[in-house]
Protein backbone atom coordinates (compact mmCIF):
# COMPACT_ATOMS: atom_id res chain seq x y z
CA UNK A 1 0.00 0.00 0.00
CA UNK A 2 1.69 3.59 -1.27
CA UNK A 3 1.81 5.82 2.10
CA UNK A 4 0.67 9.94 2.06
CA UNK A 5 4.36 10.80 1.52
CA UNK A 6 5.05 8.67 -1.82
CA UNK A 7 1.39 9.60 -3.56
CA UNK A 8 2.68 13.48 -2.47
CA UNK A 9 6.35 13.18 -3.91
CA UNK A 10 4.92 11.42 -6.87
CA UNK A 11 1.86 14.20 -7.25
CA UNK A 12 4.54 17.01 -7.31
CA UNK A 13 7.08 15.48 -9.18
CA UNK A 14 4.38 15.38 -11.64
CA UNK A 15 3.25 18.90 -11.35
CA UNK A 16 6.77 20.06 -11.35
CA UNK A 17 7.39 20.93 -8.11
CA UNK A 18 10.78 19.42 -7.65
CA UNK A 19 12.59 22.56 -6.18
CA UNK A 20 12.00 23.05 -2.53
CA UNK A 21 12.82 26.15 -0.39
CA UNK A 22 12.59 25.56 3.12
CA UNK A 23 14.20 25.40 7.05
CA UNK A 24 13.28 22.07 8.08
CA UNK A 25 12.39 21.11 11.71
CA UNK A 26 11.22 18.37 13.61
CA UNK A 27 8.17 18.40 12.10
CA UNK A 28 8.84 18.04 8.46
CA UNK A 29 11.02 15.14 8.87
CA UNK A 30 8.60 13.05 7.91
CA UNK A 31 7.62 14.76 4.82
CA UNK A 32 11.42 14.84 3.58
CA UNK A 33 12.22 11.45 3.94
CA UNK A 34 12.70 9.33 1.15
CA UNK A 35 12.58 12.50 -1.25
CA UNK A 36 13.34 11.43 -4.53
CA UNK A 37 16.81 12.16 -6.44
CA UNK A 38 14.89 14.40 -8.83
CA UNK A 39 14.15 16.65 -6.20
CA UNK A 40 16.03 20.43 -5.46
CA UNK A 41 15.84 21.03 -1.61
CA UNK A 42 17.20 24.85 -1.06
CA UNK A 43 18.38 25.68 2.30
CA UNK A 44 17.38 28.96 3.67
CA UNK A 45 18.69 29.85 7.54
CA UNK A 46 15.45 31.76 8.61
CA UNK A 47 11.98 31.33 6.57
CA UNK A 48 11.50 34.63 5.75
CA UNK A 49 14.77 34.62 3.68
CA UNK A 50 13.10 30.91 2.27
CA UNK A 51 9.91 32.16 1.19
CA UNK A 52 12.14 35.56 -0.51
CA UNK A 53 13.64 33.43 -2.12
CA UNK A 54 10.81 31.35 -3.19
CA UNK A 55 9.05 34.26 -4.33
CA UNK A 56 11.79 35.23 -6.83
CA UNK A 57 11.90 31.80 -8.55
CA UNK A 58 8.53 31.83 -8.74
CA UNK A 59 7.98 35.17 -10.13
CA UNK A 60 11.32 34.27 -12.35
CA UNK A 61 9.50 30.79 -13.85
CA UNK A 62 5.77 32.15 -13.34
CA UNK A 63 5.12 28.32 -11.56
CA UNK A 64 4.06 27.66 -8.03
CA UNK A 65 6.91 26.54 -5.86
CA UNK A 66 6.30 24.42 -2.55
CA UNK A 67 7.85 26.42 0.71
CA UNK A 68 8.57 23.68 3.58
CA UNK A 69 8.22 25.62 6.84
CA UNK A 70 8.67 25.04 10.58
CA UNK A 71 5.27 24.39 12.47
CA UNK A 72 3.99 27.62 13.98
CA UNK A 73 7.18 29.46 14.71
CA UNK A 74 8.77 28.75 11.23
CA UNK A 75 5.28 30.07 9.64
CA UNK A 76 5.52 33.29 11.45
CA UNK A 77 8.73 34.12 10.75
CA UNK A 78 7.31 33.55 6.98
CA UNK A 79 4.88 36.17 7.19
CA UNK A 80 6.52 39.55 7.02
CA UNK A 81 8.15 38.94 3.56
CA UNK A 82 4.83 36.68 2.13
CA UNK A 83 3.22 40.17 2.29
CA UNK A 84 5.21 41.00 -1.13
CA UNK A 85 4.24 37.20 -2.44
CA UNK A 86 0.35 38.02 -1.46
CA UNK A 87 0.43 41.10 -3.63
CA UNK A 88 2.58 40.45 -6.46
CA UNK A 89 0.22 36.70 -6.95
CA UNK A 90 3.06 34.56 -6.94
CA UNK A 91 1.48 31.36 -6.60
CA UNK A 92 3.67 29.94 -3.15
CA UNK A 93 2.55 26.58 -2.08
CA UNK A 94 3.18 26.84 1.63
CA UNK A 95 3.06 23.45 4.08
CA UNK A 96 4.30 22.90 7.50
CA UNK A 97 4.82 20.46 9.82
CA UNK A 98 1.89 20.07 12.46
CA UNK A 99 2.44 17.70 15.61
CA UNK A 100 1.19 14.03 15.56
CA UNK A 101 -2.56 13.97 15.72
CA UNK A 102 -2.55 12.54 19.43
CA UNK A 103 -0.97 15.78 20.49
CA UNK A 104 -2.32 18.61 18.84
CA UNK A 105 -5.08 19.18 21.53
CA UNK A 106 -2.84 19.12 24.18
CA UNK A 107 -1.13 21.78 22.68
CA UNK A 108 2.40 20.68 23.27
CA UNK A 109 5.63 22.11 21.70
CA UNK A 110 5.36 22.93 18.41
CA UNK A 111 1.35 22.09 17.79
CA UNK A 112 -0.12 24.51 15.63
CA UNK A 113 -3.23 25.06 17.65
CA UNK A 114 -4.98 26.66 14.79
CA UNK A 115 -3.67 25.91 11.77
CA UNK A 116 -5.63 26.91 9.34
CA UNK A 117 -6.24 30.57 10.93
CA UNK A 118 -3.08 31.17 11.50
CA UNK A 119 -1.94 32.44 7.92
CA UNK A 120 -4.68 34.39 6.98
CA UNK A 121 -6.00 36.56 5.75
CA UNK A 122 -2.70 36.54 4.21
CA UNK A 123 -3.09 33.19 2.13
CA UNK A 124 -5.94 32.78 -0.42
CA UNK A 125 -6.83 28.87 1.64
CA UNK A 126 -5.70 27.57 4.24
CA UNK A 127 -6.18 23.83 5.51
CA UNK A 128 -5.46 20.89 7.71
CA UNK A 129 -6.27 17.01 6.33
CA UNK A 130 -8.92 15.88 8.13
CA UNK A 131 -7.09 12.80 8.46
CA UNK A 132 -4.33 10.92 6.89
CA UNK A 133 -5.89 9.44 3.82
CA UNK A 134 -7.32 13.00 3.17
CA UNK A 135 -3.50 14.56 2.60
CA UNK A 136 -3.08 13.96 -0.72
CA UNK A 137 -6.26 15.48 -1.78
CA UNK A 138 -5.38 18.60 0.76
CA UNK A 139 -2.31 18.93 -1.05
CA UNK A 140 -3.43 18.99 -4.47
CA UNK A 141 -6.22 21.37 -3.65
CA UNK A 142 -3.16 23.87 -2.03
CA UNK A 143 -1.49 23.34 -4.93
CA UNK A 144 -4.29 24.09 -7.29
CA UNK A 145 -5.64 27.39 -5.32
CA UNK A 146 -2.44 28.51 -5.42
CA UNK A 147 -2.74 28.45 -9.46
CA UNK A 148 -6.04 29.79 -9.71
CA UNK A 149 -6.03 32.63 -6.84
CA UNK A 150 -2.44 33.51 -8.58
CA UNK A 151 -2.08 33.67 -4.36
CA UNK A 152 -0.04 32.01 -1.91
CA UNK A 153 -2.00 29.12 0.26
CA UNK A 154 -0.47 27.16 3.38
CA UNK A 155 -0.91 23.53 4.62
CA UNK A 156 -0.58 22.09 7.55
CA UNK A 157 -0.07 18.56 8.30
CA UNK A 158 0.51 16.11 11.04
CA UNK A 159 3.84 14.73 10.69
CA UNK A 160 2.40 10.68 11.87
CA UNK A 161 0.01 11.25 8.88
CA UNK A 162 3.12 11.04 6.21
CA UNK A 163 3.89 7.39 7.18
CA UNK A 164 0.43 6.19 7.15
CA UNK A 165 -0.98 3.44 4.29
CA UNK A 166 -3.99 4.37 1.71
CA UNK A 167 -6.05 2.50 -0.31
CA UNK A 168 -6.05 2.71 -4.34
CA UNK A 169 -8.26 6.23 -3.94
CA UNK A 170 -5.59 8.40 -2.74
CA UNK A 171 -3.87 7.76 -5.83
CA UNK A 172 -6.80 9.35 -7.81
CA UNK A 173 -5.10 12.70 -6.91
CA UNK A 174 -2.26 11.98 -9.37
CA UNK A 175 -4.43 11.86 -12.47
CA UNK A 176 -6.11 15.59 -11.85
CA UNK A 177 -5.91 18.52 -13.60
CA UNK A 178 -7.57 22.26 -13.14
CA UNK A 179 -7.39 24.82 -15.81
CA UNK A 180 -8.94 28.34 -15.84
CA UNK A 181 -9.89 30.24 -18.51
CA UNK A 182 -10.96 33.82 -18.44
CA UNK A 183 -12.67 35.15 -21.52
CA UNK A 184 -14.82 37.80 -22.53
CA UNK A 185 -17.87 37.77 -24.27
CA UNK A 186 -18.29 38.59 -27.70
CA UNK A 187 -20.35 41.88 -26.72
CA UNK A 188 -18.18 42.39 -23.87
CA UNK A 189 -15.17 42.67 -26.33
CA UNK A 190 -17.03 44.97 -29.27
CA UNK A 191 -18.23 47.31 -26.62
CA UNK A 192 -14.32 47.54 -25.13
CA UNK A 193 -13.12 48.14 -29.12
CA UNK A 194 -16.07 50.67 -29.91
CA UNK A 195 -15.04 52.56 -26.36
CA UNK A 196 -11.53 52.22 -27.38
CA UNK A 197 -12.08 53.45 -30.66
CA UNK A 198 -14.45 56.54 -29.56
CA UNK A 199 -11.50 58.12 -27.65
CA UNK A 200 -9.65 61.11 -28.80
CA UNK A 201 -7.32 60.89 -26.19
CA UNK A 202 -6.82 57.42 -24.75
CA UNK A 203 -3.85 56.27 -22.22
CA UNK A 204 -2.29 52.37 -21.14
CA UNK A 205 -1.84 52.07 -17.56
CA UNK A 206 0.10 48.14 -17.40
CA UNK A 207 0.75 46.68 -14.05
CA UNK A 208 2.69 43.85 -12.99
CA UNK A 209 0.31 40.85 -14.75
CA UNK A 210 1.83 41.49 -18.09
CA UNK A 211 5.23 40.58 -17.31
CA UNK A 212 5.44 37.61 -19.31
CA UNK A 213 7.72 36.77 -22.05
CA UNK A 214 4.27 36.48 -24.18
CA UNK A 215 2.16 38.99 -22.61
CA UNK A 216 5.47 41.91 -22.61
CA UNK A 217 5.82 41.67 -26.59
CA UNK A 218 1.84 41.23 -26.74
CA UNK A 219 1.33 44.77 -25.07
CA UNK A 220 4.51 46.15 -27.09
CA UNK A 221 2.61 45.84 -30.17
CA UNK A 222 -0.96 47.13 -29.23
CA UNK A 223 0.72 50.29 -27.71
CA UNK A 224 2.65 50.63 -31.40
CA UNK A 225 -0.24 49.90 -33.03
CA UNK A 226 -2.84 52.36 -31.65
CA UNK A 227 -0.15 54.90 -30.42
CA UNK A 228 -0.56 54.53 -27.21
CA UNK A 229 0.68 56.31 -23.81
CA UNK A 230 2.20 54.05 -21.56
CA UNK A 231 1.99 54.57 -18.11
CA UNK A 232 3.53 52.31 -15.12
CA UNK A 233 0.79 51.66 -12.39
CA UNK A 234 1.78 53.20 -8.91
CA UNK A 235 4.02 51.03 -6.78
CA UNK A 236 5.23 48.68 -9.85
CA UNK A 237 7.10 45.45 -8.21
CA UNK A 238 7.08 44.65 -12.49
CA UNK A 239 8.07 46.11 -15.55
CA UNK A 240 5.44 44.88 -18.42
CA UNK A 241 6.99 47.83 -20.79
CA UNK A 242 10.42 48.90 -21.64
CA UNK A 243 10.95 51.93 -19.98
CA UNK A 244 12.87 54.11 -22.52
CA UNK A 245 10.24 53.36 -25.60
CA UNK A 246 8.97 56.70 -26.86
CA UNK A 247 5.51 55.75 -25.67
CA UNK A 248 6.68 55.19 -21.81
CA UNK A 249 5.83 58.40 -20.21
CA UNK A 250 7.12 57.07 -16.65
CA UNK A 251 5.36 55.90 -13.01
CA UNK A 252 2.62 56.92 -12.09
CA UNK A 253 2.76 58.65 -8.78
CA UNK A 254 2.09 57.15 -5.71
CA UNK A 255 -0.65 59.19 -4.16
CA UNK A 256 -4.33 59.93 -5.15
CA UNK A 257 -3.73 63.37 -6.28
CA UNK A 258 -0.49 62.70 -8.77
CA UNK A 259 -2.42 60.01 -10.92
CA UNK A 260 -4.76 62.47 -11.33
CA UNK A 261 -2.72 65.03 -12.41
CA UNK A 262 -0.28 62.81 -14.65
CA UNK A 263 -3.62 61.46 -16.43
CA UNK A 264 -4.84 65.04 -16.97
CA UNK A 265 -6.00 65.38 -20.79
CA UNK A 266 -6.66 61.20 -21.58
CA UNK A 267 -10.65 61.06 -21.73
CA UNK A 268 -9.84 56.96 -21.65
CA UNK A 269 -7.41 54.92 -19.34
CA UNK A 270 -7.45 51.39 -20.11
CA UNK A 271 -6.00 49.95 -16.96
CA UNK A 272 -4.30 46.20 -17.71
CA UNK A 273 -3.16 43.51 -15.29
CA UNK A 274 -3.24 46.34 -12.28
CA UNK A 275 -5.11 46.81 -9.56
CA UNK A 276 -6.72 50.44 -9.23
CA UNK A 277 -4.37 51.44 -7.54
CA UNK A 278 -1.78 51.10 -5.01
CA UNK A 279 -1.33 54.09 -3.62
CA UNK A 280 1.05 54.81 -0.96
CA UNK A 281 1.10 58.15 -0.21
CA UNK A 282 -1.61 59.78 1.24
CA UNK A 283 -1.93 63.12 -1.17
CA UNK A 284 -5.69 63.30 -1.47
CA UNK A 285 -7.23 64.54 -4.56
CA UNK A 286 -9.72 63.36 -7.25
CA UNK A 287 -8.85 59.80 -8.68
CA UNK A 288 -9.16 60.92 -11.97
CA UNK A 289 -9.29 64.18 -13.70
CA UNK A 290 -13.18 65.77 -14.58
CA UNK A 291 -14.16 63.64 -17.88
CA UNK A 292 -11.86 60.62 -17.69
CA UNK A 293 -13.51 57.36 -17.94
CA UNK A 294 -11.37 54.44 -16.67
CA UNK A 295 -11.79 50.53 -17.89
CA UNK A 296 -9.91 47.78 -15.96
CA UNK A 297 -8.71 44.72 -17.39
CA UNK A 298 -7.55 41.78 -14.77
CA UNK A 299 -8.19 38.63 -14.31
CA UNK A 300 -7.89 39.11 -10.00
CA UNK A 301 -11.80 39.61 -8.83
CA UNK A 302 -10.61 40.81 -5.55
CA UNK A 303 -8.59 44.00 -7.37
CA UNK A 304 -11.61 44.37 -9.68
CA UNK A 305 -14.12 44.45 -7.14
CA UNK A 306 -12.38 46.85 -4.30
CA UNK A 307 -10.70 49.98 -6.93
CA UNK A 308 -12.79 52.70 -5.95
CA UNK A 309 -13.67 54.34 -9.25
CA UNK A 310 -14.04 53.18 -12.63
CA UNK A 311 -15.09 50.10 -14.54
CA UNK A 312 -14.12 46.45 -14.70
CA UNK A 313 -13.92 43.57 -16.78
CA UNK A 314 -12.24 40.59 -14.77
CA UNK A 315 -10.71 38.44 -18.00
CA UNK A 316 -7.44 37.37 -18.72
CA UNK A 317 -5.80 40.75 -20.47
CA UNK A 318 -3.88 38.34 -22.78
CA UNK A 319 -6.59 37.26 -25.06
CA UNK A 320 -8.29 41.08 -24.73
CA UNK A 321 -4.93 42.74 -26.09
CA UNK A 322 -5.10 40.12 -28.59
CA UNK A 323 -9.01 40.94 -30.12
CA UNK A 324 -8.57 44.44 -29.55
CA UNK A 325 -5.44 44.55 -31.78
CA UNK A 326 -7.28 42.34 -34.47
CA UNK A 327 -10.51 44.82 -34.02
CA UNK A 328 -8.36 47.89 -34.11
CA UNK A 329 -7.04 49.98 -36.89
CA UNK A 330 -3.15 50.90 -36.58
CA UNK A 331 -2.93 54.60 -35.99
CA UNK A 332 -0.04 56.72 -37.97
CA UNK A 333 3.59 56.00 -36.28
CA UNK A 334 5.63 58.32 -34.61
CA UNK A 335 8.95 58.71 -33.05
CA UNK A 336 10.50 55.44 -33.48
CA UNK A 337 13.79 56.03 -31.07
CA UNK A 338 14.28 54.69 -27.79
CA UNK A 339 14.44 57.56 -25.15
CA UNK A 340 17.94 58.25 -23.80
CA UNK A 341 18.90 58.37 -20.41
CA UNK A 342 19.66 62.12 -18.86
CA UNK A 343 23.05 62.67 -17.37
CA UNK A 344 23.25 60.97 -13.88
CA UNK A 345 23.24 63.55 -10.72
CA UNK A 346 26.15 63.75 -8.60
CA UNK A 347 26.73 64.05 -5.49
CA UNK A 348 29.91 65.81 -3.18
CA UNK A 349 31.97 63.82 -1.49
CA UNK A 350 30.20 60.09 -2.26
CA UNK A 351 28.81 58.67 -5.48
CA UNK A 352 24.90 59.46 -6.35
CA UNK A 353 23.08 56.59 -7.04
CA UNK A 354 22.31 57.67 -10.23
CA UNK A 355 25.99 57.00 -11.20
CA UNK A 356 25.73 53.37 -9.97
CA UNK A 357 22.24 52.83 -11.91
CA UNK A 358 24.22 54.74 -14.88
CA UNK A 359 27.11 51.96 -14.33
CA UNK A 360 25.54 49.19 -14.07
CA UNK A 361 23.31 50.31 -17.46
CA UNK A 362 26.65 50.89 -18.99
CA UNK A 363 27.94 47.18 -18.47
CA UNK A 364 25.62 44.81 -17.63
CA UNK A 365 24.12 42.70 -20.04
CA UNK A 366 21.28 44.53 -22.37
CA UNK A 367 19.08 41.28 -20.58
CA UNK A 368 20.01 41.66 -16.82
CA UNK A 369 17.61 41.01 -13.97
CA UNK A 370 17.42 43.11 -11.81
CA UNK A 371 16.57 42.60 -8.22
CA UNK A 372 15.73 46.44 -6.49
CA UNK A 373 14.97 46.39 -2.66
CA UNK A 374 16.39 50.55 -2.46
CA UNK A 375 13.14 52.20 -1.73
CA UNK A 376 14.96 55.93 -1.21
CA UNK A 377 16.14 55.79 -5.02
CA UNK A 378 13.06 54.87 -6.72
CA UNK A 379 13.12 58.17 -9.10
CA UNK A 380 17.36 57.71 -9.53
CA UNK A 381 16.30 54.16 -10.43
CA UNK A 382 14.02 55.09 -13.22
CA UNK A 383 16.14 57.97 -14.56
CA UNK A 384 19.05 55.24 -15.30
CA UNK A 385 17.51 52.42 -15.94
CA UNK A 386 16.90 50.91 -19.55
CA UNK A 387 15.21 47.95 -19.31
CA UNK A 388 14.02 46.51 -22.69
CA UNK A 389 13.22 42.65 -21.73
CA UNK A 390 10.62 41.17 -19.90
CA UNK A 391 11.17 39.68 -16.75
CA UNK A 392 14.22 42.25 -16.04
CA UNK A 393 12.57 44.02 -12.74
CA UNK A 394 11.47 42.59 -9.51
CA UNK A 395 10.42 44.85 -6.71
CA UNK A 396 8.56 43.77 -3.13
CA UNK A 397 5.24 44.33 -3.99
CA UNK A 398 4.06 45.29 -0.66
CA UNK A 399 7.01 46.70 0.38
CA UNK A 400 8.42 44.18 3.13
CA UNK A 401 11.66 44.53 3.58
CA UNK A 402 13.76 41.47 3.62
CA UNK A 403 12.73 40.44 -0.24
CA UNK A 404 15.75 42.21 -2.38
CA UNK A 405 18.72 39.71 -1.15
CA UNK A 406 16.75 36.31 -1.01
CA UNK A 407 14.72 36.70 -3.97
CA UNK A 408 17.93 37.51 -5.95
CA UNK A 409 18.95 34.30 -4.79
CA UNK A 410 15.75 32.54 -5.77
CA UNK A 411 15.82 34.42 -9.50
CA UNK A 412 19.54 33.47 -10.10
CA UNK A 413 18.63 29.41 -8.87
CA UNK A 414 15.27 29.83 -11.54
CA UNK A 415 17.76 31.02 -14.88
CA UNK A 416 21.02 30.60 -14.84
CA UNK A 417 20.93 32.26 -18.74
CA UNK A 418 20.25 36.05 -17.43
CA UNK A 419 22.59 37.67 -15.30
CA UNK A 420 21.22 38.76 -12.04
CA UNK A 421 21.79 42.05 -10.03
CA UNK A 422 20.30 42.68 -6.78
CA UNK A 423 20.18 46.20 -6.07
CA UNK A 424 19.67 46.83 -1.81
CA UNK A 425 19.77 49.71 0.24
CA UNK A 426 21.89 48.96 3.90
CA UNK A 427 18.64 49.27 5.83
CA UNK A 428 16.94 46.38 3.59
CA UNK A 429 19.60 44.50 3.32
CA UNK A 430 19.64 43.31 6.99
CA UNK A 431 16.33 42.00 7.06
CA UNK A 432 17.57 39.49 4.71
CA UNK A 433 21.09 38.98 4.89
CA UNK A 434 21.51 35.42 5.63
CA UNK A 435 20.09 34.90 1.76
CA UNK A 436 23.85 35.58 1.28
CA UNK A 437 24.82 32.15 2.76
CA UNK A 438 22.37 30.08 0.48
CA UNK A 439 24.17 32.12 -2.92
CA UNK A 440 27.37 31.21 -1.30
CA UNK A 441 26.30 26.99 -1.02
CA UNK A 442 24.42 26.97 -4.24
CA UNK A 443 27.08 28.88 -6.07
CA UNK A 444 24.51 31.23 -7.56
CA UNK A 445 25.89 34.05 -9.43
CA UNK A 446 24.16 36.90 -8.17
CA UNK A 447 25.76 40.54 -8.16
CA UNK A 448 24.95 42.28 -4.78
CA UNK A 449 25.12 46.16 -4.69
CA UNK A 450 24.58 47.29 -1.47
CA UNK A 451 24.20 51.41 -1.16
CA UNK A 452 25.14 52.46 2.05
CA UNK A 453 23.97 56.12 3.38
CA UNK A 454 23.93 55.47 6.91
CA UNK A 455 20.12 55.61 6.92
CA UNK A 456 16.77 54.61 6.36
CA UNK A 457 16.63 56.98 3.59
CA UNK A 458 12.88 56.41 2.46
CA UNK A 459 11.79 56.68 6.13
CA UNK A 460 13.17 59.71 6.22
CA UNK A 461 11.45 61.37 3.54
CA UNK A 462 8.27 59.97 5.00
CA UNK A 463 9.39 62.15 7.71
CA UNK A 464 9.64 65.38 5.89
CA UNK A 465 6.43 65.21 4.02
CA UNK A 466 4.46 64.20 7.30
CA UNK A 467 6.06 67.61 8.65
CA UNK A 468 8.29 65.05 11.25
CA UNK A 469 12.08 65.69 10.49
CA UNK A 470 14.31 64.61 12.49
CA UNK A 471 12.54 61.01 14.28
CA UNK A 472 14.93 58.24 16.03
CA UNK A 473 15.83 55.29 14.41
CA UNK A 474 16.53 56.55 11.46
CA UNK A 475 20.32 56.44 11.07
CA UNK A 476 22.46 52.84 11.01
CA UNK A 477 25.96 54.20 11.14
CA UNK A 478 28.46 51.49 11.21
CA UNK A 479 27.48 48.58 9.30
CA UNK A 480 30.54 46.97 7.17
CA UNK A 481 28.81 44.49 4.50
CA UNK A 482 32.42 43.20 3.30
CA UNK A 483 32.40 41.73 6.81
CA UNK A 484 29.60 40.23 7.31
CA UNK A 485 29.54 39.01 3.54
CA UNK A 486 32.80 37.00 3.80
CA UNK A 487 31.35 36.06 7.11
CA UNK A 488 28.68 34.10 5.00
CA UNK A 489 30.93 32.90 2.11
CA UNK A 490 30.39 36.16 -0.10
CA UNK A 491 33.58 37.50 -1.87
CA UNK A 492 33.17 41.43 -1.25
CA UNK A 493 34.88 44.71 -1.89
CA UNK A 494 33.91 48.14 -0.90
CA UNK A 495 34.52 51.02 -3.48
CA UNK A 496 34.24 54.75 -3.04
CA UNK A 497 35.64 55.79 -6.89
CA UNK A 498 33.20 55.37 -10.18
CA UNK A 499 36.17 54.23 -11.64
CA UNK A 500 36.64 51.34 -8.99
CA UNK A 501 33.00 50.71 -9.47
CA UNK A 502 32.77 49.91 -13.67
CA UNK A 503 35.95 47.94 -13.16
CA UNK A 504 34.39 45.86 -10.81
CA UNK A 505 30.93 45.55 -12.77
CA UNK A 506 32.83 44.59 -16.01
CA UNK A 507 33.95 41.48 -14.73
CA UNK A 508 31.45 38.51 -15.09
CA UNK A 509 30.86 36.93 -11.67
CA UNK A 510 31.62 33.05 -11.11
CA UNK A 511 29.45 32.67 -8.32
CA UNK A 512 27.76 35.48 -5.77
CA UNK A 513 29.73 38.48 -5.18
CA UNK A 514 29.06 42.08 -2.86
CA UNK A 515 29.94 45.29 -3.81
CA UNK A 516 29.48 47.77 -0.89
CA UNK A 517 29.15 51.52 -2.51
CA UNK A 518 28.95 54.74 -0.12
CA UNK A 519 26.15 56.95 -1.81
CA UNK A 520 24.51 59.94 -0.95
CA UNK A 521 20.68 59.66 0.51
CA UNK A 522 18.32 60.95 -1.59
CA UNK A 523 14.25 61.11 -2.02
CA UNK A 524 11.61 58.78 -3.42
CA UNK A 525 10.95 61.35 -6.20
Amino acid sequence: MPTARRIAHEFLERRGLTTIFGNPGSNELAFLAGLPDTFRYVLGLHEGVVVGMADGYAQATGRPVLVNLHAAAGSGNAMGVLTNAVHSRTPLVLTAGQQVRPAIGLEVMLANADATQLMRPLVGWAGEPSCAADVPRSLAQAVFEAELQRRPTYLSVPYDDWSAELDENAAATLERTVQRALVPSEAQLTGLAETLAGAENPALVLGGDLDTPELFERVVAFAEHRQLPVWLAPSPHRLPFPNRHPLFRGVLAAGIAGVSDALAGSDLVLVLGAPVFRYHQHVPGAYLPEGTRLVQITDDAGAAARAPVGEALVADPGPVLAELHARLPARPRGESAFTPNPPPATAEGVLHPEQVFAALRETQPADTRYVVESTSTHGSWWRQADLRHPGSYFFPAAGGLGFGLPAAVGVGLADADRPVVCVVGDGSANYGITALWSAAQYGVPVTFVVLRNGSYGALRWFGDLQGIPDVPGTRIPGLDFTAIATGYGVPAIAVTALDDLRAQLKTAPAGPRLIQVDTAPTSLD
